[in-house]
């Protein structure tokens, strides 16, 4: 099932009254991307739906929630991950848990070789701690760079402006656990 995150910034926005102009100006964001990522024309990056929920007073989780399903079922199999596409770059993020109702968030992120997670450094509240599964990933953050192996962890605090890439020859597989969920 597609989700038509375009549609859902739309209704939000006239919901609360603000124009386009005004939904992009408190995101720091232009007119004209606002009304192109409202018409599906282009896919939002990651830091620019965290701006634009962030303006709406929302969490991201919000674009992609389906209708509130009842979800009786823990088990997230491998075939029924949700995917969340981040455009710019090549990484994708699969949702490990059943939706993006909870108090901790629980992706796995695959990212090929010289892309990263996003072009800018990241910035919310909360920790965050991830494992390498596969390839070789620098963790960037403000003033420091960490080299991970596979097997190799990390742990730090969300506020320090922070991203990701493959510095590997292959694909880069790794694991994550945010508290409070970004997403």
């Amino acid at each position: 099932m597609d989700i038509n995150i375009g549609e859902k910034i739309k209704e939000l926005r006239k919901k609360q009254g603000m124009s386009i102009a005004e939904l992009a100006e408190k995101s720091e964001l232009s007119s004209g991307l606002i009304s192109q990522i409202e018409r599906n024309i282009v896919t939002p990056s990651i830091v620019s739906l965290w701006k634009i929920a962030r303006s709406l007073q929302v969490s991201v989780g919000y674009f992609f929630d389906e209708d509130n399903q009842d979800i009786t079922n823990p088990v997230v199999t491998k075939n029924t991950r949700k995917r969340i596409m981040a455009s710019n770059n090549n990484a994708i993020y699969e949702l490990l848990s059943p939706d993006l109702n909870r108090k901790i968030e629980f992706l796995y992120i695959t990212i090929k070789p010289g892309d990263y997670s996003s072009k800018d450094f990241v910035v919310h509240e909360g920790e965050k701690c991830g494992i390498v599964i596969k390839g070789r990933l620098m963790v960037k953050m403000k003033d420091r760079e960490y080299i991970l192996e596979e097997g190799d962890s990390i742990y730090f605090d969300s506020t320090i402006p922070h991203k990701y890439i493959n510095i590997g020859d292959e694909v880069c597989e790794s694991v994550w656990a945010m508290t409070p969920p970004s997403f």
